[in-house]
C-alpha cells in the first residue's frame, strides 16, 4: 500500500526540537520499560492460572428463552420418568436406492442390539422397515447431556451402525442428537483455526502496510497478546456476570480483538511516524501521537463497547454471551493499543520503521499532494453531484433486500453436507420430513385424547403418537409433514400451537427441537426490535458528545445505516448467485448490523474527529475535512482493508451462519472505507460547511 503522507500540524514543522539532555528521556524511558515489564507479568500470571479460553458453556447451541413453549417443556420433559431424551435414528438403505433383500434385513436385526445397548433404553431400539427400501433403528439419547458426550456417543453408534457393512448397504445417523454432534465437530478446533488464520491474515496485510521487516511485528505481538488476555478474562468473569460463552461468540471475539486492535495499532503508527517527522525525541514524538489519536480511539471503542453491551437487554443467552464477551475483549483492545503498544513501539527507535526510517525534516505536505488529496479535491468541485451518486450507488445496492429471506433450515445450516443431513434426505424420501425430529405436544391426562385428536386435524400434522403419561403430564409425539426449519413446518407448528391451545383446561404445550428452532428465531426478532433503536441512540450520543454537534451525528449515523443496507442487499445477491444459500439465518441481520454500526462508524469517527481538530487550530471546515481525508486516508483504507478481512476469516468454518456474518460485514466495512468515508461524508461536510457544527461553532464567528 502507499505509504500514508504526513499533514502538516498546526505548529512549526520544520524546525526540530532541540536536542534532549541525557536526563531527558530517563522518566518516559523507565516508564515504558515499566508498562512492557508490568504487561508480561501479568500474561505470564494470566496464562498460568487463567482458563484456556473464552469458552464457558460447552453447548454449542442458542440457549432457549425462558418464556417460550418449548422451554416449558423442555422442563416438563425433564420430570419424566425417562427424562428428557431425543432419539438418534440410525438410517439404513442400499446407495443404489434398490429395496432392502432379506439378508440385509437380518443384518439390521442383528446391530439393533448392540446399538439399543448405547441408548437409554434397548428395548426400544427395534429395527422398522418402510417401504421395503429403508430400515431404521431409533437409538433413545439423553439430551442433557454436554456436546462433548454427546458426540462421543453418536460417534459410537455410527461405529456400530456401520462396521463392515456389505456394499451396498449403508448406515446414517441423523436427528436431533446427530445433528448436534455435527454441529459440535463444525467448532472443534475452531478457536485454534481462527486465532491461526486471522493472526495470518494480519501479519500478511501489515507486512505491506508498513513495509518493513520488524515493524509488523510489534501491533500483531501486542494484539495477539491482547486476544489472549481477553478470553481469559471473558472465561473468568461471565459465570460472575451471568451469561454463558459458546465455542462461536468466541471465535467472533478474536476477530473482534484482532480487527479493532489493529485498526488503533495503525492509527497510533500513523501519527507517531508523522511526528517522527517533527522532533528528534521519539519520546516526545510517541507523546503527541498519542494525544491526537487516544479520543478518537476512545470515542469509537466506547462506542463499540456500548453497542455491544445492549445485547444484555437480548432474551437469547447467546447473544448475551456474545455481547459481553465483545464489550471485554474491545476494552482490552483499547487497553493494549493505548497503553502497551506505545511502549512497545517507542522503546527500539526509529530503526523499528527500517528501511523506510522517518526523518525530522522530510514530511510530505498532505493539502496538495498524494492520492487522497486528489480524490478530496475532485469531491470539493462537485459535491453535490458526488454526494447524490454516492447515495445511488448505496440505494442501488440496497434494493437486493427487497427479495430476502430469513429462516435456514436445519439441514441447510451447513456448508459442507454432514452425514445427519444426508441420513434426514434419506429418511424423507419414504416417509413425512417431519419425522427426524418430532414435536413434543404436552396436556394434562385428563385432556389428552381430546388435544391428540384436535392435534391430528391441523393442516400440516402427519401422525400423533401417544408416549408418556404420568399424575400430572399427558405426552404426544407429533410427526409433522413438512422438514423442520423450513417456512412451512413454522406455519404448521404455529397452528399447532393455536388449535390445542384452544382447548380448555388442557394446558397445552408444543416443543422438541424443532419448536425450539422457531423460538429461538422468534427471540431473535424480538432482540432485533430491541437491540437496534439502542445501538443507534448510543452511536448518535457518542457522536454528540464528540463533535458536539447535533447535524454532524445525524449525517454520519445515516451514512452508516444507508452502508449497512447496501452490505446486506449487495450480500444477498452474492449468497443466491455465487454461494447458492437458500436464506439468510436468522440472528444473522441483527449481528451484522451490530458490528457495521457500530465498527462502521469507527472510520467516521477518525476521519471527522481529525477534520475537528484541524477546524479548532485555525482552518475553515473545507479546508479542514480535505487535509483530513489527505492525511488519514492511505491509514483508514489500510484499516478497513484489514478488518474486512479479519471478519472474512469468519468463512474457515464450515457453518454458513458465520459466514454469513462475515460477508456481509467485510462487504460492509469495504463501503465505509471506500465509498462512505472516502466521498460521500466529505461531501456532505463540503455542502453543509460551518452548519456541519451546529450548534457549536468550532471554527470561530464568520469570516
Amino acid at each position: 500500500m502507499p505509504r500514508t503522507p504526513a499533514a502538516p500540524l498546526p505548529r512549526p514543522a520544520q524546525a526540530p526540537a532541540p536536542v534532549a539532555t541525557p536526563r531527558g528521556p530517563r522518566r518516559p524511558r523507565i516508564t515504558a520499560w515499566l508498562v512492557l515489564l508490568l504487561t508480561v507479568l501479568a500474561l505470564g500470571a494470566a496464562f498460568g492460572l487463567g482458563p484456556k479460553d473464552a469458552t464457558t458453556t460447552d453447548s454449542t447451541g442458542t440457549a432457549l428463552p425462558a418464556a417460550s413453549q418449548s422451554n416449558k417443556v423442555a422442563e416438563i420433559v425433564k420430570t419424566f420418568p425417562t427424562g428428557a431424551v431425543a432419539p438418534a435414528i440410525v438410517v439404513y438403505s442400499n446407495t443404489d436406492g434398490s429395496p432392502l433383500t432379506d439378508a440385509q434385513r437380518s443384518v439390521v436385526s442383528e446391530r439393533s442390539g448392540p446399538l439399543g445397548a448405547l441408548g437409554l433404553a434397548p428395548a426400544a431400539a427395534r429395527p422398522e422397515v418402510i417401504e421395503n427400501k429403508v430400515a431404521t433403528v431409533a437409538v433413545l439419547l439423553p439430551t442433557n447431556a454436554d456436546d462433548d458426550r454427546n458426540s462421543d456417543i453418536i460417534q459410537k453408534v455410527r461405529t456400530t451402525a456401520g462396521q463392515d457393512l456389505a456394499a451396498p448397504l449403508r448406515a446414517e445417523v441423523t436427528g436431533g442428537p446427530a445433528f448436534r454432534a455435527d454441529i459440535t465437530q463444525v467448532f472443534a478446533g475452531a478457536d485454534t483455526n481462527l486465532l491461526i488464520a486471522t493472526a495470518s491474515v494480519v501479519a500478511v496485510l501489515l507486512l505491506i502496510t508498513y513495509r518493513s521487516p520488524v515493524l509488523w511485528l510489534v501491533p500483531l505481538l501486542v494484539v495477539g497478546a491482547g486476544d489472549r488476555v481477553a478470553a481469559i478474562v471473558v472465561a473468568v468473569l461471565a459465570p460472575h456476570a451471568g451469561v454463558q460463552v459458546d465455542a462461536s461468540a468466541a471465535g467472533i471475539l478474536s476477530v473482534l480483538v484482532f480487527g479493532a486492535g489493529t485498526d488503533y495499532a495503525l492509527l497510533l503508527v500513523s501519527r507517531y511516524r508523522d511526528e517522527l517527522h517533527l522532533t528528534e525525541d521519539r519520546f516526545t514524538a510517541m507523546a503527541r501521537a498519542w494525544r491526537g489519536t487516544a479520543p478518537a480511539v476512545l470515542a469509537s471503542g466506547t462506542t463499540v463497547v456500548l453497542s455491544l453491551l445492549t445485547l444484555l437487554t437480548a432474551e437469547l443467552t447467546g447473544n448475551r454471551g456474545l455481547g459481553f464477551a465483545g464489550a471485554i475483549g474491545i476494552l482490552v483492545a483499547m487497553l493494549f493499543g493505548l497503553i502497551v503498544l506505545p511502549a512497545a513501539l517507542v522503546l527500539p527507535g526509529r530503526w523499528l520503521f527500517w528501511p523506510l526510517v522517518p526523518k525530522v525534516g522530510d514530511a510530505i505536505s498532505a493539502d496538495r499532494r498524494g492520492l487522497w488529496a486528489r480524490i478530496g479535491q475532485a469531491v470539493a468541485r462537485r459535491p453535490a453531484q458526488v454526494a447524490m451518486a454516492g447515495t445511488a450507488v448505496l440505494l442501488l445496492l440496497a434494493s437486493g433486500t427487497l427479495g430476502l429471506r430469513t429462516g435456514l433450515a436445519q439441514a441447510d445450516s451447513f456448508r459442507k453436507t454432514p452425514e445427519a443431513v444426508l441420513g434426514q434426505r434419506t429418511l424423507t424420501a419414504v416417509q413425512p420430513a417431519g419425522a427426524v425430529d418430532p414435536l413434543t405436544l404436552i396436556s394434562t391426562p385428563a385432556t389428552a385424547e381430546q388435544v391428540a385428536q384436535a392435534a391430528r386435524q391441523t393442516p400440516g400434522v402427519s401422525s400423533v403418537t401417544p408416549s408418556t403419561l404420568t399424575d400430572r403430564y399427558a405426552s404426544a409425539e407429533v410427526i409433522l409433514a413438512a422438514a423442520p426449519g423450513t417456512a412451512e413446518s413454522d406455519r404448521t407448528l404455529q397452528r399447532l400451537r393455536d388449535t390445542v391451545g384452544q382447548i380448555p383446561q388442557a394446558d397445552a404445550l408444543v416443543g422438541g427441537a424443532t419448536a425450539e428452532a422457531y423460538d429461538t428465531a422468534q427471540a431473535n426478532t424480538h432482540d432485533t426490535r430491541l437491540v437496534v433503536p439502542l445501538v443507534l441512540a448510543i452511536v448518535f450520543l457518542v457522536l454528540i458528545a464528540l463533535l458536539r454537534s447535533l447535524i454532524a451525528p445525524v449525517l454520519l449515523v445515516a451514512t452508516v445505516i444507508a452502508s449497512y443496507f447496501a452490505a446486506l442487499g449487495a450480500s444477498w445477491i452474492l449468497f443466491r448467485t455465487v454461494y447458492d444459500f437458500p436464506a439468510v439465518d436468522t440472528n444473522v441481520p441483527l449481528l451484522s448490523f451490530l458490528f457495521l454500526v457500530a465498527l462502521g462508524v469507527d472510520y467516521n469517527i477518525f476521519l471527522i474527529a481529525r477534520t475537528r481538530e484541524d477546524t479548532v487550530a485555525g482552518h475553515d471546515t473545507r479546508t479542514a475535512v480535505l487535509r483530513a481525508l489527505a492525511s488519514t486516508g492511505g491509514v483508514i483504507t489500510s484499516a478497513g482493508i484489514l478488518l474486512a478481512a479479519v471478519f472474512a476469516v469468519l468463512g474457515v468454518l464450515p457453518l454458513i451462519t458465520l459466514t454469513q456474518i462475515g460477508i456481509i460485514v467485510g462487504i460492509g466495512v469495504l463501503l465505509d472505507t471506500l465509498l462512505v468515508r472516502t466521498v460521500l461524508v466529505p461531501a456532505l461536510v463540503l455542502l453543509t460547511g460551518r452548519h456541519f457544527w451546529w450548534p457549536s461553532r468550532p471554527e470561530g464567528p464568520a469570516r
